[in-house]
């Protein structure tokens, strides 16, 4: 029995779906998971642009469909299967192996894009298993994406031939101009881009320890870790996010040494995420993004300068340590629930770096959106995605920040592309 064999057993969604025996040499499988996608080769054309990997790779395209998915809808997923079989069959020297599996029509209750990328990632961690490789990289991507030439060597050399590192997040950039789109796509996309990356930079900035993209199109995993995290999520949307939870304590980092380019097309597939963003700035016209105060961030950092003073302590000393709590996050964690969750984790830590760890398991990113959603209706209104940018540079120390949005994003893009991994 393999590494995997128990938990696929017990856990995997489907029996195997691709009956060809993967190469010995297998390093990385790629799953897409693909609804409503006609224009599949727009992707595969730029997998196959890309610079050949020192192991065998792979593709899966997950054709899948919810239960009220329109006759339309439905036929561009044939439409799609035949694509990627036609380019398969006409690329037929491409280096990765290509596969689709049609998961049909909801095959499970609440079928949406985890379980699709769930589908995709337990068939990729079976070829693995089968082949007995728990270094592995399964890397996740969205059919509407393109990749830079070097994708596949950048896994490789980044992940997959170093033992001490389990998972990434992978650098990204939509595009913020060109004739694809309407131009307010371009100008929201790249206030929300602008977003996501302050919020990373505003994590930083708080001392928060994992301060990474939940990007589902640009994040990778070795088997073993998949094993061990329990799995992609089965959320209908959101699954990157609550995966990368489970990831980010145990050896995760940023692979910025390639580049992921996600569409900034609108969408209304999903509750939440790009596409429903720029749907509904499209819908309401919306011409400035607001995102969270930059304040809120500063009394986050405020209570995490205290955290490291409460091991060893005792309990008179945890009191004293809510007493000077930023006003709003008490609104948030109330007196009781400070103490009895400090308590706890010493209770159960024995060293510095246990205690730590446990904290911020706690007091982790998903925690972190709870309390910026909660004192953004308590106390602080939000602000121009602009200013809040700018705002947190400037606390964090940085010197000669444009105030041009677009160049403030690409000040943004730097900063991140430039950080030693």
């Amino acid at each position: 029995m393999s590494f995997a064999s128990a938990w696929l057993n017990e856990k995997a969604l489907f029996p195997e779906f691709i009956k060809e025996v993967p190469d010995n040499q297998i390093g990385i499988i790629v799953v897409v998971p693909a609804y409503d996608e006609p224009s599949i080769t727009t992707l595969l054309d730029s997998l196959k642009s890309c610079d050949e990997p020192d192991c065998k790779a792979e593709v899966i395209i997950v054709v899948n469909a919810p239960a009220d998915a329109s006759p339309e809808s439905l036929g561009n997923n044939r439409i799609c299967i035949r694509n990627t079989e036609q380019w398969r069959d006409n690329n037929k020297s491409i280096f990765f192996r290509l596969y689709v599996v049609d998961t049909g029509k909801a095959p499970v209750p609440g079928w949406g894009v985890g379980l699709a990328r769930r589908t995709g990632m337990d068939e990729a961690l079976r070829r693995f298993n089968t082949v007995e490789n728990p270094e592995g990289a399964i890397v996740c991507l969205d059919a509407d994406c393109t990749v830079e030439k070097n994708y596949f060597t950048a896994i490789y050399n980044e992940l997959v031939s170093k033992k001490d590192r389990k998972a990434c997040s992978l650098y990204f950039e939509h595009p913020l101009s060109g004739s694809l789109f309407p131009a307010d796509v371009y100008n929201y996309i790249t206030q929300y881009e602008l977003h996501m990356r302050y919020f990373v930079q505003g994590l930083k900035y708080s001392g928060f320890p994992y301060p990474f993209h939940t990007v589902g199109s640009a994040l990778a995993v070795k088997a073993l870790q998949y094993v061990k995290a329990g799995g992609m999520n089965r959320r209908q949307a959101g699954e990157d996010f609550y995966f990368i939870q489970k990831l980010s304590p145990l050896g995760y980092f940023t692979l910025n040494r390639t580049t992921v380019f996600p569409s900034p097309r609108e969408s209304k597939r999903v509750p939440f995420g790009t596409g429903v963003m720029i749907t509904r700035s499209m819908d309401n016209n919306n011409n400035v993004f607001l995102t969270y105060n930059s304040l809120a961030f500063s009394d986050l950092r405020k209570l995490f300068d205290i955290v490291p003073t409460l091991y060893p302590a005792n309990r008179d000393k945890v009191g004293y340590s809510y007493n000077i709590l930023p006003p709003g996050l008490k609104t948030f964690t109330g007196e009781e629930e400070w103490m009895g969750k400090i308590d706890e984790i010493r209770r159960n830590t024995s060293t510095y770096e246990s205690f730590m760890k446990r904290f911020f398991f706690w007091f982790n990113m998903f925690r972190i959106v709870k309390y910026l959603n909660h004192i953004h209706t308590e106390k602080y209104d939000r602000i121009p995605v602009r200013d809040a940018a700018y705002n947190i540079l400037e606390l964090s120390g940085f010197k000669d920040i444009p105030e041009d949005i677009c160049q403030l994003l690409l000040y943004y893009r730097l900063l991140e592309k430039s950080e030693r991994q």
